[in-house]
């Protein structure tokens, strides 16, 4: 049982179906990795036992029968604690928000309905507002390759159960890289689709019951295959797009490197894992040329601030905001200083943002992702880092004190882990994170297939090209004892 739980959601929905495997059997064994794994990993941090069985069962009984069962029928799957499931309410880190009564939220109902049994909710940051996962509600998720690193946030839970085989499947969500900084640090697999393609309704943040579709905010699947991507997608965006595009073939692909950038600092080691890697794609016969930024970035990186700004602010107490809305005049002398888009006065003015600089900063995305659409006649996807640097040590001090540092020793500004990330989100782009190899600290790099928007077809039929063909998930190492 433990070999099928580290084959892919595919795999296991294959036994399923042959009834190799009962969907009580395969819900225990999960139930039974995540027991062994817990305490090392803290991954799945909230569990419905009792309504899990019961739909194992039911699931059971319906193909015992002979009755039509859905795609996921029977497979056991756990979800980022920032999406409402009836019995475990998204808490999103906080304790008052776990009490209360809510309803599956769309994607969730959307898995349900395609017969995934649902057991557990993996871990996230407070309000899914850090690249780290820990909070004083559930407390810290260790990364399975070293437990003394992150896995990213905020769908931190979700890459480490995938990642450990607790779980086949998830669904988690993306603002500022949260499907896709944990794929890269822990070697799964995410998918960031273009924005408004799968229903927001039942994500906390924004305040639960709200019907707001928040700007920049997607929801999307992760898994150990580009396969499994598809698949999940297909679920729940509620139609054909992911699951029945044509396949890709690597040696008819058109693919962009974009690995220099003069803003954005790229760590040695990252770059040369994903250089090696553009190798083994031209090996396999994609054309894979080097471009420089497709669009002039520090101009996205200022309009990004200010959306994104926009968005988080709502989830501030208003005493901040009021705060900061008296620092708006030193945040202006800062940033005429020569301020950074990254820098605390970058953010101060964004989080503050009049409606005014919300719709300058509107035009200007529309503006480059109209220029970027030109690149997209000549690629079929820009192949770009995720992180900077592979997974760091978990580091718990306030945001201000946080600085990260590179394999060569030199620090860099923690905001920096929004930089490769920017393009496709502030532009609404669809982004396949896949994992492209292991740096030289041992350590998974994960890279970016970035398409062209409601294109989320063509990046996932060629990371699935890409791992048929050149390299896919790479199962951690089990801890000695």
């Amino acid at each position: 049982m433990e070999e099928l739980l580290r084959r892919d959601a595919t795999d296991q929905i294959a036994a399923l179906n042959s009834k190799r495997v009962s969907a009580l059997e395969l819900l225990k064994a999960s139930l039974a990795r995540h027991e062994q794994t817990h305490s090392r990993l803290n991954a799945v941090v909230a569990v419905d036992l009792e309504r899990a069985l019961e739909r194992a069962r039911a699931i059971d009984d319906l193909r015992a029968r002979g009755e039509a069962v859905g795609l996921l029928a029977g497979l056991p799957m756990t979800i980022k604690d920032t999406l409402d499931i009836v019995g475990l309410p998204a808490s999103s880190g906080l304790k008052h928000l776990r009490t209360r009564q809510a309803e599956d939220a769309w994607a969730v109902r959307a898995a349900k309905h395609d017969g995934a049994v649902i057991w557990g909710k993996t871990n996230t940051p407070v309000m899914a507002g850090d690249w780290q996962t820990f909070n004083a509600l559930y407390g810290t998720t260790n990364n399975p390759w070293d437990g003394a690193r992150t896995t990213g946030g905020s769908s931190g839970g979700a890459a480490a159960a995938l990642a450990a085989g607790v779980t086949a499947l998830e669904i988690g969500s993306d603002i500022g890289g949260s499907l896709r900084i944990p794929a890269s640090f822990c070697g799964v697999f995410s998918h960031k689709p273009t924005w408004g393609l799968v229903d927001q309704h039942g994500h906390v943040p924004p305040s639960p019951g709200s019907w707001s579709e928040r700007d920049l905010n997607v929801v999307g699947p992760m898994a150990r295959s580009a396969r499994d991507l598809r698949l999940l997608l297909s679920v729940i965006e509620g139609g054909p797009l992911a699951a029945k595009a044509p396949p890709a073939d690597l040696k008819e692909a058109r693919i962009a490197l974009w690995l220099d950038e003069p803003s954005f600092p790229l760590d040695g080691q990252v770059r040369a894992t994903i250089e090696a890697f553009a190798s083994e794609l031209t090996a396999a016969g994609a054309q894979v040329t080097p471009i420089p930024s497709p669009v002039h970035m520090p101009s996205l990186m200022g309009a990004y601030q200010v959306l994104l700004g926009a968005v988080l602010g709502e989830d501030m107490p208003p005493a901040t905001i009021k705060a900061m809305e008296r620092m708006r005049g030193w945040a202006r002398w800062q940033m005429g200083r020569g301020a950074g888009p990254t820098s605390n006065a970058a953010m101060t003015l964004a989080y503050t943002a009049t409606h005014r600089e919300w719709m300058a900063a509107d035009a200007v995305r529309a503006r480059l992702r109209h220029e970027i659409s030109e690149l997209f006649t000549r690629f079929d996807a820009i192949l770009t880092p995720i992180t900077l640097l592979t997974a760091f040590p978990h580091d718990h001090r306030p945001f201000g004190r946080r600085s990260l540092t590179t394999s060569a020793g030199a620090a860099v500004p923690y905001a920096s882990m929004l930089n490769w990330i920017s393009l496709a989100t502030a532009l609404h782009l669809p982004a396949t994170a896949i994992p492209v190899g292991r740096a030289a600290d041992g350590l998974p790099v994960g890279a970016q297939l970035i398409g062209a928007l409601n294109n989320d077809a063509r990046t996932l039929a060629l990371a699935q090209a890409i791992e048929e063909n050149v390299r896919g998930f790479e199962t951690p190492p089990e801890p000695s004892t």
